[in-house]
C-alpha cells in the first residue's frame, strides 16, 4: 500500500465504552433497522481501489462487490479496528485495515477510483479538512460515496440537534454531532454532487436525533481537459 510520511499517534481517536458498546448494537441496527440494505446501496456498483475512513468493525466490508480490487479502510480506534481486522479476514475482497485519522490520510494522492465514508463525517474533528483529505487520495473523475446523517429538514428537531450537539451528544456517542450538513459539506469541498436521497434511519414515528440520512454519489472533478 502506498503510504505518506505522516504518522498517526496509535490512539489518535480515544472512546472505549462508545466502541464496546457500537460494537455490540452496530449488527442489531445493520438487521432490525435496515441499515445493511443500506449499506449493500452505497457500495453497489464499485470497482478498482477503494478507501474508506471510519470503517468502523468492518460491517462494511461483507457488502464489497467482487469488482473492487482492494480496500484501504482506516480506522484510528484501537477496539473498532482490532474488529475491523477479524471483519476483513471473512470479507470477499481483498481488505488492509490500517490506523489512520481522516484529517491525514497515510497514503498518497490520486491513489483510488473511489472513496467511502459512512456515518463517520458526524464525527471526524475537522469535516472540511477531512473532505479536502478524500478528494486529494480520489483520482479526478473518482467517486465519493457516502451514507451520513445529519441535520433534520424540520425546524423543531433542527434546533433539538444543535441543542443536543453543545451539550450531552457528543460526550455520550463517541465525539458524534446530529445537526452537521454533509451535503453542503461535500459540495463546499469541491465535489460535484451526483444522485443522493434522504433516508430516516429508522423509520419510526418519533425519529431520532440521528435519524435524518442521505445516501448518494459525488465525484472529484476531473482534470481540464479530461
Amino acid at each position: 500500500m502506498p503510504l505518506r510520511s505522516t504518522r498517526t499517534p496509535h490512539d489518535a481517536v480515544h472512546h472505549p465504552v462508545f466502541a464496546r458498546v457500537y460494537a455490540k448494537w452496530s449488527p442489531v441496527l445493520d438487521e432490525r433497522a435496515g441499515v445493511g440494505a443500506h449499506r449493500r446501496d452505497l457500495l453497489a456498483g464499485l470497482s478498482g481501489r477503494v478507501i474508506e475512513i471510519g470503517a468502523g468493525n468492518g460491517l462494511n466490508f461483507a457488502h464489497y462487490p467482487g469488482t473492487v480490487s482492494e480496500v484501504v479502510a482506516i480506522e484510528p480506534e484501537r477496539r473498532l479496528r482490532r474488529l475491523a481486522v477479524d471483519a476483513a479476514v471473512r470479507a470477499g475482497v481483498p481488505v488492509d485495515v490500517v490506523p489512520g485519522a481522516a484529517e491525514a490520510l497515510p497514503v498518497k494522492s490520486e491513489a483510488f477510483d473511489a472513496a467511502v465514508v459512512s456515518l463517520v463525517l458526524c464525527s471526524v474533528r475537522d469535516v472540511r479538512r477531512s473532505l479536502a483529505e478524500l478528494r486529494r487520495v480520489l483520482k479526478p473523475g473518482g467517486e465519493l460515496r457516502f451514507f451520513e446523517h445529519g441535520i433534520a429538514q424540520g425546524r423543531v428537531l433542527a434546533d433539538v440537534q444543535r441543542t443536543l450537539d453543545r451539550t450531552v451528544w457528543p460526550l455520550l456517542f463517541g465525539g458524534c454531532h446530529t445537526s452537521r450538513d454533509p451535503l453542503a459539506s461535500i459540495e463546499a469541498a469541491g465535489f460535484d454532487m451526483g444522485d443522493y436521497r434522504r433516508l430516516q434511519v429508522p423509520r419510526s414515528r418519533v425519529p431520532m436525533p440521528s435519524s435524518s440520512c442521505v445516501l448518494g454519489v459525488a465525484r472529484r472533478p476531473a482534470e481540464p481537459g479530461h
